[in-house]
């Protein structure tokens, strides 16, 4: 064990995306080397995946911010509760919508009732007696 209060982020979402990364990552080199363009293609479409799965899995709370946590949240098997509202510096997250606890509380809305449309030779006390509930 190290002293440092640092987890340095094994999780679930980084192990799957690293494993799935690495086989999209050897179809791109299998196509470079029999200068084949549908495994270029296929490994460029499984890299891509592999950010996807990540960027899902991390969204589900099985990745973690960086920087210091409590060592019992260490564990890869432990899951993020802090991800349903998203990570303040995570770029991830604010894509998917998430701000990280600092979501602005949307201000009342306050419904004003349009002004009165008088009529030609209608009088104004009447319609502002109309337009006052009376």
């Amino acid at each position: 064990m190290s002293a440092h209060p640092y987890d340095h982020g094994h999780t679930v979402a980084g192990w799957t995306g690293c494993g799935i990364a690495l086989a999209g990552t050897a179809l791109l080199g299998a196509g470079v080397c029999t200068v084949s363009g549908p495994l270029l293609a296929a490994g460029a479409a499984v890299d891509v995946l592999a950010l996807l799965v990540t960027w899902a899995l991390h969204l589900a709370g099985w990745g973690k911010p960086s920087g210091p946590r409590p060592r019992e949240e260490w564990s890869w098997r432990v899951r993020d509760s802090g991800a349903r509202a998203g990570h303040a510096e995570c770029l991830g997250c604010r894509w998917a919508g998430r701000r990280g606890g600092t979501a602005e509380v949307p201000a009342p809305v306050t419904v004003t009732a349009p002004a009165p449309v008088t009529a030609p030779g209608e009088r104004a006390a009447e319609v502002d007696a109309v337009g006052a509930g009376g």
